[in-house]
């Protein structure tokens, strides 16, 4: 039997990597069900921490907002998705602010009495929104699915008040249904991703979050939905995001404190890495020791971002662990970094070590950590691209939960 060796990447600590760990073994499981997954978990002990309480921090006391001239494409919607990351109720809130403007930027326009208010129901419909129905038979889906329950109640009712208090009174506008329901989802998101919820960044792949929005828009009304956006929605996308430009940089300073103890997983475990990075390489060649003792067939190390650097630097030592036949790196900086010649165990201009095992690479194109390897190291590396449809930097950490690279990865894995 394969034992395929999971390797995380860089901010990955218990709870994160148990759920990563899952969804790799359903992953492979539905299209290889000969293969044994082992777990290499290095977080917790060679990851970084802020040792003195982030002493090192300065804090600032006073905002300082940048301006900036970037737009946004209202046909992208990748830039919308990362808009919503932000901000899941910007867009809902440009919309009530156009709908406004169309009526004179006057008061209330009112209903004679007893006369039904159209955006009543509508958020009478964003309150009882469900996922019920939604289910690919126990795939991706219904990960993402389970993960969105417990929150989908909150978030609909938030975006219901907001609906109700922007929009209440006026008249009905076209291309609510799509906005609310994206509105829905990204609150859902925000909210299992904490304080509310794990704390850890949901991997989600594009067609499954699409599928979700889909069926909220559904039960919204369905409306306007010949394209992303539509009808009296078309460039609200695009006001919110250069409305944003300028706050979120000194949103960024106000709460510096916060996001950098925050990044300090995912950046520190990468700093940590290049002068204390021998632990998790013995981690990774311990991880292959006891897959070879314990298997009677070959090995893989599957390894993401940090990972999969790690495992370059580990094959390309010169007592490289015996029994490795694969390499697939995902969405890592390896040969970006042999290319800056930062790679601990080999220099730029040296090849690859001739025992070296046969290298895939797998990236997206949206993920700005995932590079390419077949022009730094030809006929030595595969790369492979998926397309997970997410926005950066949501695509680094959602390849695990698409399908596409498992079915990719079937027929390259060693029997």
């Amino acid at each position: 039997m394969t034992s395929v060796v999971f390797v995380h990447g860089t901010g990955v600590r218990a709870k994160s990597y148990e759920k990563s760990l899952a969804r790799v073994v359903s992953g492979l499981g539905r299209v290889r069900a000969d293969i044994r997954v082992v777990r290499c978990f290095w977080g917790e002990e060679h990851g970084a921490s802020l040792g003195l309480d982030g002493a090192s921090i300065p804090v600032r006391s006073k905002n300082r907002g940048a301006g900036g001239d970037e737009v946004l494409d209202e046909d992208d919607p990748l830039a919308v998705w990362a808009l919503l990351e932000v901000d899941p109720l910007a867009e809902l809130r440009e919309f009530a602010e156009a709908a406004k403007a169309r009526r004179g930027g006057g008061g209330r326009a009112g209903f004679a009495p007893g006369r039904p208010d159209p955006w009543q129901a509508v958020a009478d419909t964003a309150r009882g929104l469900s996922l019920a129905a939604v289910s690919d038979g126990g795939g991706s889906l219904d990960e993402l699915v389970a993960d969105l329950a417990p929150h989908l109640g909150p978030a609909g009712g938030r975006v219901a008040r907001e609906i109700s208090r922007t929009l209440g009174g006026t008249p009905p506008a076209d291309g609510i249904e799509a906005i609310a329901a994206r509105a829905v989802y990204a609150l859902a998101v925000q909210r299992a991703e904490g304080p509310h919820g794990d704390e850890e960044p949901l991997a989600v792949d594009g067609a499954d979050r699409d599928t979700v929005v889909g069926a909220l828009t559904d039960q919204l009304g369905g409306a306007g939905r010949g394209g992303f956006m539509a009808g009296a929605a078309k460039g609200v996308a695009v006001r919110a995001l250069n409305s944003y430009l300028s706050p979120l940089s000194s949103l960024a300073h106000t709460f510096r404190g916060g996001i950098t103890e925050g990044a300090v997983p995912a950046s520190g475990d990468i700093l940590r890495y290049q002068v204390r990075g021998a632990g998790v390489r013995a981690a990774i060649r311990a991880a292959v020791r006891d897959a070879v003792a314990s298997g009677d067939g070959p090995v893989v190390l599957l390894a993401h971002s940090l990972g999969g650097i790690a495992c370059v630097d580990l094959l390309a030592e010169p007592d490289p662990p015996a029994g490795v036949e694969l390499l697939v790196t995902v969405g890592s900086q390896a040969p970006f970094l042999y290319e800056l010649d930062a790679l601990t165990a080999l220099r730029r201009g040296e090849p690859l070590p001739g025992a070296f095992p046969r290298w895939i690479n797998v990236h997206d194109e949206q993920d700005l950590l995932g590079f390419v390897g077949e022009k730094v190291f030809p006929g030595r590396i595969t790369d492979l691209r998926v397309n997970t449809r997410q926005p950066f930097p949501r695509a680094h950490t959602s390849y695990f939960a698409h399908r596409r690279l498992y079915e990719l990865l079937a027929p390259e894995l060693p029997a």
